[in-house]
């Protein structure tokens, strides 16, 4: 009896051993494969910290039905996926959709996005909604169109850039252009983008001060950007001034519905018609003789830039204030060029947040 306890009680003692050194090899093969997977985060981590940053970029505009926003969200995209970073672009429902727009960006300041660039429907509206961005010290761009400086600091709200193309140079461009087709002299309508809005004001003053003295301004409406309602005003404004022989239009689906009002009225090639924005159509109708020209504005190297720029941001590198984006007139001359370049510019420009540029 004695003998079988001592057995057992050996028996006992080794299978206890067993599992003592089980257990301590589960217990080292599993510290091993810890240090393993905390080396490979820690590889990763440093690896896209060192080509990004880890920039999480949202960006607002006003709407992709307007191919010239469809643009940017383009070249944003873009250039997210070149540099491996991750870039949400969305937008209102159209070019005066403020309260949608306001929306999206109530909704993306919610989440981890650390850089946020925002083009405005007008001055004002996306003041609030970003409040909580700045509190949380998130660096903001202010894109293509200007947002009040005066406003923004009442609410604690500022921009780390203003990213955009100069728009009264646009304006005294598509003056000069004017100003050649119409021999320095005849009657011009202007179409104005949405009232109140900086880029169509800043347009038309460019062109107003480039043609005072030589043009004969006789109408300047609204047309709020759409093509439809540009086709309905130059109706209207040929009817009630057929001595016309010049257009200027803020934008180029404005400058499409005129186009198409003047077609409409058999005066193709006896009114000349200058838009802005350079969007694909507008690109066509120039080849086509239907547009004399497009000064554009190459969003797609906008979106470019505030991916650019919001990189440097969140690695706390130094960005210029302002940025400008380059314009070109385009037209009969160099079209042909223009549309084998689209998106991209087909004239180089000085990227500063570049060290080569391009």
């Amino acid at each position: 009896m004695n003998t079988n306890v001592t057995a057992n009680s050996g028996a006992t003692a080794n299978r206890t051993a067993r599992r003592v050194r089980s257990a301590t090899a589960v217990a080292a093969a599993t510290a091993m494969l810890l240090v393993v997977a905390g080396c490979g985060r820690g590889g990763d981590s440093s690896g896209s910290e060192s080509k990004s940053g880890e920039a999480k970029i949202a960006i607002v505009t006003r709407n992709f039905t307007n191919p010239y926003w469809a643009a940017l969200r383009d070249g944003a995209i873009a250039e997210g996926k070149k540099q491996g970073v991750k870039v949400e672009v969305q937008a209102g429902a159209s070019e005066t959709d403020s309260t949608g727009e306001n929306a999206k960006i109530s909704t993306l300041a919610g989440q981890d996005y650390n850089c946020f660039g925002v083009v405005p429907v007008n001055a004002t509206n996306v003041i609030t909604p970003l409040v909580p961005v700045a509190q949380k010290k998130i660096p903001i761009l202010n894109l293509d169109t200007q947002i009040d400086a005066k406003a923004s600091k009442q609410a604690g709200v500022s921009y780390a850039s203003f990213i955009g193309s100069d728009n009264l140079s646009a304006g005294e461009l598509a003056g000069e252009a004017l100003l050649k087709l119409m021999g320095g002299k005849g009657e011009v309508a202007v179409l104005q983008g949405i009232a109140g809005e900086q880029n169509g004001i800043n347009r038309q003053k460019g062109f107003s001060e480039k043609v005072a003295g030589k043009l004969d301004i006789v109408a300047a409406q609204p047309a709020d950007y759409d093509q439809a309602k540009a086709q309905t005003v130059t109706e209207a404004i040929l009817k009630a001034h057929p001595k016309i022989t010049g257009i200027f239009a803020a934008n180029d689906t404005m400058g499409l519905g005129a186009a198409q009002a003047v077609r409409n009225a058999g005066l193709t090639g006896k009114v000349s018609i200058i838009s802005v924005d350079g969007i694909t159509a507008a690109l066509k109708a120039v080849k086509a003789g239907t547009l004399s020209g497009t000064i554009s504005q190459y969003p797609y190297a906008e979106g470019q830039l505030a991916v650019q720029a919001c990189i440097n941001l969140v690695a706390k590198k130094k960005v210029p204030t302002r940025i400008v984006a380059p314009i070109a007139l385009i037209d009969s001359s160099n079209v042909d060029k223009a549309i084998s370049s689209f998106p991209q510019p087909f004239v180089p420009f000085d990227n500063p947040l570049t060290s080569a540029g391009k």
